[in-house]
């Protein structure tokens, strides 16, 4: 699994962060972070809710 933001898109509103803080995080500049890349499958489910509730839709899982 493979983690991919689609950067013109993304406003670092952080919900991803709250949903999978794991794999996201946001700076204190509101920039987003990427923890982890390449995030282990028992990470999907929270991989998945952060996907899911992006209001931008600006990631993208890549298997």
């Amino acid at each position: 699994m493979k983690t991919k933001v689609l950067w013109d898109l993304c406003e670092g509103n952080g919900v991803c962060a709250s949903a999978a803080p794991e794999i996201f995080e946001i700076d204190d500049d509101d920039n987003l972070i990427v923890l982890d890349e390449n995030p282990r499958e028992e990470l999907r489910a929270s991989y998945e809710a952060a996907v899911k509730i992006c209001p931008k839709r600006a990631l993208v899982i890549e298997d």
